[in-house]
């Protein structure tokens, strides 16, 4: 139906989430009437990305340095961590302008039935950070795998770091809501009314 070279831009745009067929043929069909400059530099920017962009070394958040621009502001309150999903969650948290901490991004949650297991996280480097922590704030999503990586989370933490303050967000996240897709006024409130772990 299509040339090769198209078909497989097509194919390439289908491993994007939530694009389809049509889409996929709308998008790669504009690619073909776009300008060569805008062309390459549209591919030139996701090289970047795949090249430029790793793991700050701190929290776990995309950077493109050792350190992120978070975890490098000394301005920020380093003893208060939120911890969150994915770097899409920070995100989303840091468009409400009310979180004046620090993050750890896990990269999952855990899921037995995606066979995600605590190891596959990264969950050591939340261990050790939380030494000289006075709060750490658990913003999974409120799904089943959000909530069992809470539990796990909070049981985790108090028993390494006794007397340490585990809170959860809740109120104005639905129940299998997910962070990212929450705007700014539910996070606030969110992050105001987290309640106590245990």
């Amino acid at each position: 139906m299509y040339p090769a070279s198209l078909q497989r831009l097509i194919e390439s745009f289908r491993m994007l989430p939530g694009v389809g067929e049509k889409t996929a043929e709308r998008y790669a069909l504009m690619i073909c009437e776009a300008d060569e400059i805008d062309v390459r530099n549209f591919a030139g920017a996701m090289i970047d990305v795949r090249e430029k962009l790793t793991h700050c070394r701190i929290c776990g958040n995309l950077s493109e340095s050792q350190e992120c621009e978070i975890c490098s502001d000394h301005s920020r309150n380093h003893r208060q961590i939120l911890v969150v999903q994915s770097a899409k969650d920070v995100i989303a948290v840091e468009r409400t302008g009310e979180f004046h901490g620090v993050y750890h991004v896990l990269n999952g949650l855990i899921s037995t039935s995606k066979g995600i297991m605590p190891d596959d996280l990264n969950i050591d480097p939340l261990v050790e950070r939380s030494k000289e922590c006075d709060e750490i704030i658990l913003a999974t999503s409120a799904t089943m795998d959000g909530e069992t990586t809470a539990m796990y989370l909070d049981r985790l933490l108090r028993d390494s770091h006794p007397g340490l303050l585990v809170t959860r967000i809740a109120h104005g996240l639905p129940s299998g809501g997910m962070l990212d897709y929450a705007d700014e006024i539910t996070l606030s409130h969110a992050l105001s009314d987290r309640r106590k772990m245990g």
